[in-house]
């Protein structure tokens, strides 16, 4: 029995989503990075912040331009939206793969501060990749009933873990271990 196009899209969605999840996890509370000399990769959270920078402001773009009927200059600011966040979940997994961790220096009232920040951004950012796949698709099959459905509540999410993850960046840089 094949199943509906939607069907094994639902379902491949969720085996990406919860296996993104689960090596996220995997490389943040287990893994602990690489033991040993390696590979200094201290950069990269610098280029990963730039790249949620760079979402966000795409995200903006494209949420601007459909507002002013440009479907056509809607879909380039989305698709390069994608491509950047694609961007930073690969250098995020690189960076964590060899690094491990981050730890937060910051003490008092600034701490409660930061793990609130941190705590939403990692929630929400949990929803991003299964409701932007599903976006995707709704766009890619011309189903854009649907689309905007689920756009209406991505587009914030997105938006507030892009901008968050930039806040989380210069928390860590002020505040270091």
């Amino acid at each position: 029995m094949e199943l509906a196009p939607d069907r094994r899209f639902f379902v491949f969605n969720a085996l990406i989503s919860v296996g993104a999840l689960g090596l996220l996890a995997w490389l943040l509370l287990i893994h602990g990075g690489v033991k040993g000399p390696h590979v200094d990769l201290s950069f990269m959270p610098a280029v990963n912040a730039s790249l949620n920078a760079l979402t966000s402001l795409l995200l903006l773009a494209g949420w601007a331009a459909v507002k002013n009927k440009r479907a056509d200059v809607h879909r380039y600011f989305m698709v390069a939206a994608t491509v950047t966040s694609s961007l930073f979940l690969i250098c995020y997994l690189v960076y964590h793969s060899v690094h491990g961790d981050t730890k937060f220096g910051g003490v008092g009232a600034l701490r409660p501060v930061y793990f609130s920040v941190l705590l939403s951004h990692v929630l929400l950012s949990a929803v991003v990749v299964p409701m932007l796949l599903t976006a995707l698709w709704f766009a890619a099959t011309k189903r854009f009933d649907k689309h905007m459905k689920v756009t209406r509540k991505l587009l914030p999410i997105w938006l507030y873990v892009s901008v968050t993850g930039v806040a989380i960046f210069f928390f860590l840089r002020a505040y270091p271990v």
